[in-house]
């Protein structure tokens, strides 16, 4: 919602370095929102990051209305994320255009490629604009209003040519295709490697080969009902009931729904439970990746995944596609009797110190695996905040950044924890933190175990009072995220004042942990390469929705 300008006593302290250059403010629900000028991102944007300390690109949406186009930057501090702004860039409709963010913050470079490729907002000084989810090919671009979705995407030859072009870094580097059919991509990603000798001049991922609209799926489902059954598969390794949380979070902060403390508990037990799901399964395949270790570490990870799915099915009635989240609570109680589900979850957590003392034994105390992993796939504290990584790979590089302890939701501000981070910034500091991870889940899970065992009975309310029919105010806009097991996932909504959202944005960490590869791998191995693709954990149906 648009106001107009207004006296300096009224900007808001992040506003404040940059108050020259704001054309108006908006109302967003998140955090403050400016308008600026398109031929001033770049000049307002330095500013924000060195002045106001903005140093995390968290997001970048592009949409357009029926008299302009828009990109929305969202900005936060990795210091603290409760201090964030949204930057409104608005263009003409007749050939849009603006400056690009990337020569501040190399993480929209992407996001900017993608506004590129689905709405066709061109970005001067961008350092590759391209298309990313669609074939270069593609003919126009599809979440533009007059998008012809009938035309045909059958071109001509000469269309074709200058994706044959040579692009070799240099004349003695050789082109090597990895995928996008190859276990060790973890998901249908094509990456062009350039190798000079046995060592990677310069990655390339190619990502889109599995995207499927998700974010318009979701913008034509309803907020009460429709919604909440697609982000399970935006993250199949498990982490399904935190990006049901992800999706919950935004829409009752932009419905103002609160809900009840009981179904809080339950929430955060059920994501620490996922959070244990997904890093079992990084650590299994990690170890297929690195050591190729098929009998042991593998089979444990699956054996104790299967624990795990056993006691959300138990809570769900899914082992996968959970759908058990609503807006405003869960979907039904603690499953009876009480205390054998709560006997389950006892013996899992009472046997797991003695599992994590063998994947240590398997892993971490491994000389193979030491040799493939220290030192390699370095990402430093700065780069890892220049790309917008967050989560294990953030923290693995020490950026003490958690979305549960800084910017609190769900119980974990009543509970006991601790942030898990390492300094080394490599490939084994990543796989150190997912385990030392899974204790600190362990330990939330028993606290919340202990809660619902004493919770009185009469107060065990499991959602809040929702209106069957959900419409927020039109023109209103929110951006929130929780920390998922990857690292921060977040949702951008703008409603019209209808049952369904005008424009949904999906912000998944392994869009921006894949896009920093290319920092990672240079210089190194082939087999290095390999080995950092694990260790950033990516999901496919996360980055390419």
């Amino acid at each position: 919602m648009a106001q107009t300008a207004h006296h300096t006593d009224d900007i808001h302290p992040l506003v404040e370095p940059v108050a020259d250059h704001v054309l108006s403010t908006e109302r967003h629900e998140n955090a403050p929102a400016v308008v600026i000028r398109a031929d001033e991102v770049q000049t307002v944007f330095s500013t924000l990051r060195t002045e106001a300390g903005l140093d995390h690109c968290a997001c970048v949406t592009a949409q357009e209305y029926a008299d302009r186009f828009e990109t929305v930057y969202h900005l936060r501090r990795y210091d603290d994320p409760t201090q964030e702004l949204s930057v409104v860039v608005p263009t003409a409709t007749e050939s849009p255009g603006s400056e690009s963010a990337a020569p501040v913050y190399p993480t929209a470079a992407w996001h900017e490629r993608e506004a590129y490729d689905l709405v066709g907002i061109e970005y001067k000084d961008h350092p590759d604009l391209r298309r990313i989810l669609l074939p270069e090919t593609w003919q126009g671009h599809p979440l533009r209003r007059d998008y012809d979705q009938d035309q045909p995407q059958i071109v001509s030859f000469r269309e074709h040519e200058r994706l044959l072009e040579d692009r070799r870094e240099g004349p003695e580097t050789m082109h090597l295709n990895m995928g996008p059919h190859h276990p060790s991509t973890h998901g249908v990603l094509h990456l062009n490697a350039q190798l000079d000798g046995e060592q990677v001049a310069a990655v390339d991922p190619d990502i889109g080969y599995i995207h499927r609209c998700e974010e318009q799926m979701c913008q034509q489902g309803t907020y009460r009902h429709q919604i909440m059954p697609y982000p399970d598969r935006w993250d199949w390794g498990g982490a399904g009931l935190l990006n049901e949380w992800a999706y919950a979070r935004a829409a009752e902060d932009l419905a103002d729904i609160d809900v009840p403390a009981y179904a809080q508990v339950i929430r955060t037990m059920g994501g620490e439970l996922s959070r244990i799901l997904s890093h079992m399964l990084a650590l299994a395949t990690y170890a297929l990746d690195v050591v190729g270790e098929f009998t042991a570490v593998f089979q444990w990870g699956v054996r104790d995944r299967e624990l795990v799915q056993d006691v959300l099915e138990d809570l769900t009635g899914q082992r996968l596609m959970f759908n058990y989240l609503r807006l405003g609570g869960v979907a039904w109680d603690l499953p009876e009797p009480r205390e054998a589900f709560f006997e389950k979850i006892r013996a899992f957590l009472d046997d797991l110190p003695r599992k994590l003392t063998e994947y240590h034994d398997m892993l971490t105390s491994n000389e193979i695996l030491q040799l493939r992993t220290v030192d390699t796939g370095h990402l430093s504290a700065e780069t890892a905040k220049a790309y917008g990584c967050t989560g294990p790979v953030a923290r693995a590089s020490g950026v003490d950044y958690d979305l549960r302890r800084d910017d609190p939701y769900g119980y974990y501000d009543e509970l006991d924890w601790s942030v898990v981070t390492e300094q080394g910034g490599d490939n084994f500091s990543r796989l150190l933190v997912r385990l030392r991870e899974v204790e600190e889940s362990a330990k939330i899970i028993g606290q919340c175990v202990d809660l619902l065992e004493d919770w009185p009975e009469d107060d065990r309310e499991i959602q809040a009072n929702v209106p069957r029919t959900l419409r927020p105010d039109p023109d209103a806009e929110i951006y929130r995220a929780i920390e998922a097991a990857k690292g921060e996932l977040g949702i951008y909504i703008r409603s019209d004042g209808t049952e369904t959202p005008a424009r949904f944005k999906i912000r998944g960490p392994s869009f921006s942990h894949l896009q920093a590869l290319s920092e990672m791998a240079r210089g190194e191995y082939v087999p290095d390469l390999v080995a950092t693709i694990g260790s950033l954990d990516t999901i496919m149906g996360e980055v390419d929705r």
